[in-house]
């Protein structure tokens, strides 16, 4: 008999519900939230009162394309953390409701373990091609940046991570500071395919180990534009295309340097990468790159597993699921959830 598991995610702004039997996708439906577009970033009691309003359709669309009928699943799996707690205490209390109402386990999933095992979703029709274990993944989003190693589906090793902000946070204030707009990612990336990524150099820090930093690298640029806008006070918008691609490039350089240590010390040659920047083209253009350098097997996640979603979510739960692993309904919702 087929597992089939129910995956709901509402960590930050994103509504999502998915269903897979025995790995296999048979539906993700995502509900965005375009209001905080009008803020330059995620408004906490906007997105919360959204995921109230989205949640039951999201999963009912989601059980109806899957064929599937809520009696028919195996477990319900759902984000615990990490994430904006009222998002979270949404998704979880929904489980929850649901898991009593059809006498369902319940599975509780890590956000970040979902990025990590995005690519071990199989989809109908399509090869089925993910990283033999061990893996490096690089994980980067606008709240998390790290390297971890993964020996199974629920052994992992973080070897390195930002002490401080994320890199798709320095993308975000990037775009702020420049008035480009929100979510800052997609718009720098963007602009930086027009422009020459060699022209402005930034400040990259040293930091030992694999371990990141990226509030310098912000710190630059904002004294970077405002000295050179007093010169000129319109040389960011004659040079905005040329100033995304410099940042970017930097960004992308410290990403990168560290990756390629990791890679070398401890031997693994299966890397991916997950969490809503490895959707950036320039990161993607320079693992694989780095990949053919040097003879790495390389595994980038379809765009549409890259943003949050409830079918990462689902592949987890599944794989805690056939651990024998399940939580009771006194579980809460944790911000700042443990370490995977």
């Amino acid at each position: 008999m087929a597992d089939i598991i129910l995956g709901i995610e509402s960590s930050c702004d994103d509504t999502s519900a998915a269903v897979i039997s025995d790995g296999v996708l048979l539906s993700n439906v995502i509900a965005s939230q375009d209001v905080h577009k009008a803020y330059g970033g995620v408004i906490p009691e906007l997105a919360s009162r959204a995921h109230q309003a989205n949640i039951v359709p999201v999963v009912s669309e989601a059980l109806a394309r899957a064929g599937v009928k809520g009696e028919e699943l195996s477990a319900i799996a759902f984000t615990r953390g990490p994430g904006l707690l009222g998002s979270l205490l949404v998704g979880t209390s929904f489980a929850k409701a649901l898991s009593v109402a059809l006498d369902c386990p319940l599975v509780e999933v890590n956000h970040l373990h979902g990025h990590i095992l995005a690519g071990f979703v199989q989809q109908k029709e399509l090869e089925f091609r993910h990283p033999s274990f061990p893996y490096l993944c690089l994980l980067v989003s606008g709240g998390n940046s790290q390297i971890v190693r993964v020996d199974s589906p629920l052994e992992f090793t973080i070897l390195g991570q930002t002490i401080d902000d994320a890199v798709g946070e320095a993308f975000d204030k990037c775009s702020k500071m420049m008035g480009l707009g929100y979510p800052g990612g997609p718009i720098v990336d963007r602009l930086a395919k027009q422009g020459d990524p060699q022209k402005y150099k930034f400040a990259k820090p040293h930091i030992p180990g694999y371990d990141y930093s990226f509030s310098g690298i912000k710190t630059s640029l904002l004294y970077f534009v405002r000295d050179e806008m007093a010169k000129d006070p319109e040389f960011m918008e004659k040079n905005k295309e040329d100033i995304c691609a410099s940042f970017q490039r930097c960004l992308i350089d410290i990403l990168m340097d560290k990756l390629v240590k990791a890679a070398r010390d401890t031997g693994i040659k299966e890397i991916t990468i997950g969490g809503g920047v490895s959707a950036n083209s320039e990161l993607r253009a320079r693992v694989v790159a780095e990949g053919q350098k040097r003879g790495w097997n390389t595994y980038l996640p379809e765009f549409k597993f890259t943003t949050d979603n409830a079918a990462m979510i689902a592949i987890a739960g599944y794989y805690h699921f056939k651990a024998g692993e399940r939580c009771s309904l006194d579980v809460a919702p944790a911000a700042r959830a443990a370490q995977l």
